[in-house]
């Protein structure tokens, strides 16, 4: 009888482990397909948004190439405080280098890194910035970020579009407290101080490999 008792136990395991792994197969395929099926939408959407946020700093009439796709890998970079590979965008009009769109970091907010983006034209001129990941302090060092700035008419971002390193001496690439002619909100400099240091290393280092940026192979439609 309990030899009996004992096989009954037995299939019905047996038959609870076959439900189980039965039920892991369908679930899993049921997310597999789900994926698949969001996959486009998620891709679609993440394109939006990046292009969305290209084109704050870089009007789409400054080029007329497929950004997105003519591109060059960007491994860890010193001089952009990169400690991890990206990616440079280059905008090109009519077939000739127009701006280069890539990613900097400037490793000494008051709070921690602040990433940013940029896009340097083909002269040389600070086409755009924005700050796309920070921790400064709200309501006082965070008005870098222009969606913080209380200054939405002419947000403080805005005072490096224009700035070229071939016409802007090193000295004026730093806030008016150390000399230079970036404007800072008082009681909050070293936020715009590392945000400043950290886009004139970028625009130098752009400068400095435009050639070898705009010649390397790369997608071009």
């Amino acid at each position: 009888m309990s030899s009996a008792k004992a096989f009954s136990a037995s299939g019905m395991a047996i038959r609870t482990a076959l439900i189980l792994f039965i039920f892991v197969i369908i679930f899993t395929g049921l997310l597999s397909a789900a994926y698949l099926w969001t996959k486009p939408a998620i891709e679609a959407s993440a394109v939006e948004e990046k292009m969305k946020l290209i084109n704050e700093i870089l009007p789409g009439s400054e080029y007329d190439n497929a950004l997105l796709t003519d591109t060059m890998p960007l491994p860890a970079t010193k001089a952009l405080n990169l400690d991890e590979p990206s990616t440079v965008y280059r905008a090109r009009k009519n077939g000739q280098p127009a701006a280069l769109v890539f990613e900097a970091v400037a490793p000494d907010g008051y709070a921690g890194k602040i990433r940013l983006i940029l896009a340097v034209r083909a002269n040389g001129q600070v086409a755009g910035v924005r700050v796309t990941q920070h921790k400064e302090t709200p309501g006082l060092g965070d008005y870098v970020d222009p969606k913080k700035d209380k200054n939405k008419s002419k947000p403080w971002i805005m005072q490096f579009v224009g700035m070229s390193f071939a016409e802007v001496t090193a000295k004026d690439w730093k806030v008016k407290k150390d000399g230079g002619r970036i404007d800072y909100n008082a009681g909050a400099t070293v936020t715009p101080r590392a945000v400043a240091k950290a886009v004139f290393k970028a625009v130098e280092w752009a400068a400095a490999n435009r050639e070898s940026l705009f010649s390397t192979a790369g997608a071009q439609p």
